[in-house]
């Protein structure tokens, strides 16, 4: 067979090939110029096995019914100086929650602490004050709530509290805020999550009103964790469609499509890629209007997953 010919046959081969009939699955995701590869596609999952697996050894907590009560900073107080303690008291059912961190593996029950709207901080010894040092001048809100190891928040009656504050004395300093041990709370440059953001201080809250608290996702998700990303929230004064109520928990991942929650519950997404990510939560009406509070009921979070 001469050169010619063996073009020839190639050419009607490949020709053939193209033009057949794409064979996909009807439960496939097609490749194409419309979803170029890597596009994110995200998808809401059961709870994962993981997950259940741990639950299956917490024996009662299941059932627990922590309450908190914030003992300072108290509502309404003045706070001196930059530096507010923290102090909590647990109580209610509690089934042998209690917070702690497991020297082995550096997770356990523990106290979500918000300055503000910014991202949690976690509170794992109420025998000792937790400290924000370095808290601007100015109004602010704190709102505490407990949560599992693996951050999924208690939802009952009385779990929630917050606390709203003035501190005086700080006015001049650009330092971030931070905890006693480190981690930033608050700044008004890079430093929290690799995030900016201006100087923390309270909007014009409503205790009263309808409050989303924005709890996760945030941090870094990797390994098996990485497969299922968390969205959990805590929700004050509303109840969501599928309970029985009028609003709904808007979310929004990386300016995507918005998705909704109608039952006040943790849920998981997967089909992550790798890299940055920020999720949007917002409280909407029926209607789908942003709900006002402060302009706490619309918070964005940046996070990353990697494998």
């Amino acid at each position: 067979m001469n050169l010619a010919k063996t073009f020839i046959i190639v050419y009607l081969a490949l020709h053939a090939i193209a033009c057949a009939p794409a064979n996909y699955d009807d439960n496939a995701t097609a490749v194409t110029a419309a979803t170029p590869p890597g596009m994110q596609v995200l998808t809401l999952v059961p709870r994962p096995p993981q997950i259940i697996d741990l639950m299956k050894t917490r024996e009662d907590q299941a059932q627990a019914e922590p309450r908190i009560v914030i003992v300072t900073p108290a509502n309404g107080s003045t706070i001196n100086g930059s530096t507010v303690k923290v102090k909590l008291e647990l109580s209610g059912n509690l089934k042998g929650y209690l917070p702690h961190k497991d020297p082995a593996g550096g997770n356990g029950n523990y106290i979500n602490v918000i300055l503000d709207n910014q991202p949690d901080e976690a509170y794992y010894d109420l025998n000792q004050p937790f400290e924000m040092r370095n808290v601007a001048e100015g109004n602010h809100t704190l709102r505490v709530f407990p949560s599992r190891p693996w951050h999924e928040s208690y939802k009952n009656e009385g779990a929630f509290q917050i606390a709203e504050f003035t501190v005086k004395g700080n006015s001049a300093s650009l330092k971030p805020t931070t905890t006693k041990q480190g981690p930033i709370m608050a700044s008004s440059g890079s430093g929290h999550e690799g995030k900016d953001f201006d100087r923390s201080n309270a909007g014009d809250v409503d205790p009263s009103k309808p409050l989303l608290t924005y709890s996760r996702p945030r941090g870094e998700y990797r390994n098996g964790e990485a497969n299922a990303v968390m969205i959990d929230f805590w929700l004050s004064n509303a109840g969501l469609k599928g309970d029985g109520g009028q609003y709904r928990v808007r979310y929004t991942v990386d300016d995507g499509e918005p998705g909704f929650i109608d039952t006040w519950s943790a849920v998981w997404l997967s089909g992550w890629i790798n890299g940055a990510h920020e999720l949007k939560l917002e409280l909407v009406d029926k209607d789908g209007k942003l709900v006002e509070n402060g302009a706490y009921n619309s918070t964005k979070h940046s996070f990353s997953v990697g494998r």
